[in-house]
């Protein structure tokens, strides 16, 4: 019979490595998948997820099972998203301020793509999925995390409160916003179909 989560736990704060790497073995794939989900590229969410379980195997001796292992290592998972991509961001912009040395100080173009592109064009440079995805990925940090834990991944809205550690109306203003903003951002391909 398999060992509980608790007992797991206690093990692993008492030394045991196994018992931790059971823990892992439990969870790891579903870190991984919310990590790729949240930043699309499988090397960025490799590292989210070594990060995640570096903060629970450094923070499991302060856990309390007070709340279920499975809510705090969600908590832990979508509190190192946010703040990866709050990074992402910091790097982006300095990238594309800065001037690059090795290209003997001439300025690098940026192009932006043209949100208001003709819904037919769209429809022929992209699939559906993909269109999908940008809408989602157009979204604040803490409206797509809580789109993906409630429509991709299935959690509550008791469950993602626990996850974000905030109150479940928080949790449905996140939401409601995220899908206001996918409408109107999937209007143009709604209108045509």
């Amino acid at each position: 019979m398999a060992l509980s989560d608790s007992e797991l736990i206690t093990q692993a704060k008492s030394g045991n490595d196994s018992a931790f790497e059971e823990l892992i073995f439990r969870y790891d794939r579903s870190v991984l998948a919310i990590a790729f989900k949240f930043v699309h590229n499988s090397d960025d969410a490799k590292d989210i997820y070594q990060e995640v379980f570096i903060r629970v195997y450094r923070g499991l001796k302060n856990f309390e099972m007070k709340s279920e292992f499975s809510t705090w290592l969600y908590r832990i998972a979508t509190n190192v998203c946010l703040s990866n991509k709050s990074r992402s961001k910091k790097q982006l912009y300095v990238s594309i301020d800065e001037q690059n040395e090795s290209e003997d100080d001439e300025s690098v173009n940026v192009e932006l793509a043209d949100n208001e592109m003709d819904p037919a064009e769209l429809m022929a440079n992209l699939d559906l999925s993909d269109i999908i995805q940008d809408a989602v990925d157009s979204l604040s940090s803490k409206q797509r995390m809580t789109f993906i834990l409630k429509h991709y991944e299935g959690y509550k809205i008791r469950e993602i409160s626990d996850m974000l550690n905030c109150k479940e109306g928080t949790v449905k203003k996140y939401l409601f916003d995220a899908i206001r903003n996918l409408r109107k951002k999937l209007k143009p391909i709604h209108q045509t179909a």
